[in-house]
């Protein structure tokens, strides 16, 4: 006979024979980790960290200060050991009364703190406040370092913080009540599943560390997403040619081509219908065309900024005014693209070609005097490591560029993304821009060396000229009509800094639009979301300061803005072109081939 007493306790004992299978699995996928690790094909050390140098200089201007201000080093000094003996001292007379409880003050809100354990719990508030007081300690160390160079403090500063940010202890198991309690919750399935998760990353990136953001069986390249209608009317070896289907029987005279950046695919400006800028250019009556870049191998590794100008640009412009019979094209530069379309326009300046009616830069930087964020990234030792990478592989491979953008932010794409997969055992979602984010591009070996010696290092095109293909190329030379979009919070190409270059280019029609929100969102702005205002200021000779402060703030897409500027220099309507041409043939239906090409490391 079954009685109470042994049906109440039958779900804990399978319970815990589940939690034992569990952690048996866990224990075959270490094997598995194991072989993964150990198979890796890893890349240059010096990539991981700055040079012991940086640290050295640390920490002989500590000493330096220690020795010049005794006084100011200790009081800090004895500040944390205060702090943290007050905290123990908390929790010890707190044990000591037998109560099982946290301080009533909770402490300072952090989003990675959001369970309410952070705060109730005896263990994981001191584990938490310890962390707190440690972080405040370590950041005022490096605030105390008078004796750097700004560029070195600033290096210090960034890395110090990402010690910081790497040592919360949400980032480890034993420290994290959200993760064990899904891991009692699902009797330890959760941890079967996030190692599960962290080995399919890894798999995927030869052994890199580069947590995956979206769910990548969601998506599906020309069913739901990158869908807009149109063909590929032209490929060579840099590129493929998209010539978009019109959605309106009359389209403007003169084309549009867009050139997107080569580090990431083009379709981020085709997501979905909703959001997609190809489809709202065509609804607005627009012959549009877009450029696929190849996903370079090895085999690109001699490939440069010349074989993009003249292979990309030069011949993108010339075989669609082929296709539609016109002298003239207007164009889109996005980032990378952007700051390659002003080479390129100087180019064009100086041979004395015409063929640009105006052209767009979204988020571009051609003036690198201030290097931002990014700083840390673009000394020499990093350099110099990227270099003997892209010796050792020749092309630089996505993958390193992936983690170098997510380290800019990293609780939100590194510690928050792997906590999810690795310890909670979640799949990543299914979000578009997130899928598009993870569909990197390798850079090819030469073109990489190039811009970042000679563009983000020296600032040539901003000062004294970037001599290619033969040419001093400068921004002076850009005379053709220009607008440009930068984005409010852009930590990639920070507004400031594009509008510092547009500045400098030689064109009398000049307008500049900064919109609220980043790189991306900032962008990829449709109108009917009705989420980001803009600001324009027809007055560029102030400095981007006082720009801003007279600027007019407009709610709302910049889009439309944006359109009414190019329909004055789009020319009259026409009836609406089919993709391609006798001598174009359409050679396979959008999105094409080479944005279904991996990145390769």
């Amino acid at each position: 006979m079954t009685t109470r007493t042994d049906l109440d306790e039958t779900p804990g004992i399978e319970n815990l024979e589940r939690m034992t299978r569990n952690l048996k699995k866990v224990e075959e996928l270490s094997e598995r980790l194991h072989r993964v690790m150990t198979n890796r094909k890893g890349h240059n050390p010096s990539l991981d960290a700055p040079n012991q140098e940086l640290f050295g200089k640390a920490a002989q201007a500590y000493w330096s200060e220690m020795v010049n201000n005794p006084a100011k080093v200790l009081e800090h000094q004895m500040d944390y050991w205060s702090e943290t003996m007050k905290h123990f001292v908390e929790a010890q007379q707190t044990l000591a009364r037998g109560k099982l409880e946290a301080p009533q003050d909770a402490g300072p809100r952090d989003r990675r703190f959001a369970n309410p354990l952070w705060d109730t719990h005896p263990y994981f508030n001191f584990v938490k406040q310890q962390y707190l007081i440690n972080a405040s300690a370590l950041s005022q160390a490096v605030s105390d370092v008078t004796d750097m160079e700004p560029a070195e403090k600033n290096r210090l500063k960034y890395f110090s913080q990402q010690i910081i940010d790497m040592m919360s202890p949400t980032n480890f198991l034993a420290t994290n009540p959200d993760a064990l309690e899904k891991a009692i919750e699902t009797e330890g399935q959760s941890l079967v599943q996030g190692l599960e998760n962290l080995i399919r990353d890894l798999e995927a990136n030869n052994g890199e560390m580069v947590v995956k953001l979206a769910d990548e069986q969601a998506f599906e390249l020309g069913r739901n997403i990158a869908t807009s209608p149109g063909s590929v009317v032209f490929r060579n070896p840099m590129m493929e040619i998209i010539q978009y289907t019109p959605t309106t029987e009359k389209v403007h005279k003169i084309p549009l081509v867009i050139f997107p950046p080569w580090i990431n695919k083009f379709y981020i400006l085709d997501l979905k219908a909703q959001n997609s800028l190809v489809k709202w250019l065509a609804d607005q009556g627009y012959t549009v065309f877009m450029v696929s870049w190849i996903n370079p191998d090895a085999t690109y590794s001699d490939i440069g900024l010349e074989n993009y100008i003249e292979q990309g640009y030069l011949t993108a412009i010339g075989e669609v005014k082929k296709i539609t019979g016109e002298k003239q094209v207007n164009v889109v530069g996005y980032c990378i693209a952007g700051t390659t379309l002003s080479l390129t326009l100087s180019l064009m300046k100086q041979r004395g070609d015409k063929s640009v009616k105006s052209a767009t830069f979204f988020t571009a930087l051609t003036d690198f005097s201030d290097q931002g964020e990014f700083a840390p990234f673009l000394t020499n030792d990093f350099i110099d490591g990227i270099e003997e990478e892209i010796d050792d592989k020749g092309i630089l491979p996505s993958v390193i560029m992936a983690r170098t953008f997510s380290f800019l932010r990293s609780n939100d794409l590194i510690y928050s993304p792997a906590i999810r997969s690795y310890m909670m055992g979640e799949t990543p979602p299914a979000f578009d821009l997130l899928y598009w984010n993870g569909d990197g591009a390798n850079l090819p070996g030469k073109m990489a060396k190039q811009y970042l010696r000679g563009l983000c290092q020296r600032n040539e095109l901003a000062q004294g000229g970037f001599d290619l293909m033969g040419h001093r190329l400068q921004l002076t030379d850009i005379d053709v009509p220009v607008c440009s979009v930068a984005c409010e919070t852009d930590h990639i190409a920070a507004w400031k800094d594009c509008y510092r270059g547009v500045q400098k280019m030689g064109s009398k029609d000049k307008t500049f639009i900064v919109t609220e929100s980043g790189h991306i969102a900032g962008i990829v702005n449709p109108p009917s979301k009705k989420k980001y205002g803009h600001y324009t200021n027809a007055d560029m000779s102030p400095d981007h300061a006082d720009w801003l402060k007279a600027a007019d703030f407009t709610e709302g897409s910049w889009w439309p803005r944006w359109e009414k500027w190019l329909k004055k220099r789009s020319g009259t309507m026409i009836q609406a072109r089919i993709p391609g041409d006798s001598t174009h043939p359409v050679l396979c239906e959008a999105p094409g081939t080479y944005v279904a090409i991996k990145a390769t490391s």
